[in-house]
């Protein structure tokens, strides 16, 4: 669903009671703005993360993982990522 709205010489815009209906927009929410192949994107920011626990459902392998293994994991992410990029420095430096 799209609307029409007009931008304001201080560049506000109206978003249509319909959308912010259907959004669950109230004044206040916070939104990010960017740019995206040309296009103005604005995400409202009125979700809390724990409102989003269980949006992918359940892990394929049906194991959760604690915060503790998580951020285990997270570490490893990195510290593997800084070898790369150390790697593709150093051979890039030759």
């Amino acid at each position: 669903m799209g609307a029409f709205t007009t931008m304001t010489s201080k560049g506000q815009l109206t978003i249509p009671k319909d959308i912010r209906e259907q959004l669950g927009l109230a004044a206040g929410t916070r939104f990010y703005v960017t740019v995206r192949d040309g296009e103005v994107v604005a995400l409202p920011k009125n979700k809390k993360l724990a409102d989003l626990a269980g949006i992918l459902g359940r892990p394929p392998n049906g194991k959760s993982l604690t915060i503790e293994e998580m951020n285990d994991a997270i570490g490893e992410a990195v510290a593997e990522d800084d070898r790369r990029i150390m790697r593709e420095w150093s051979e890039g430096a030759g």
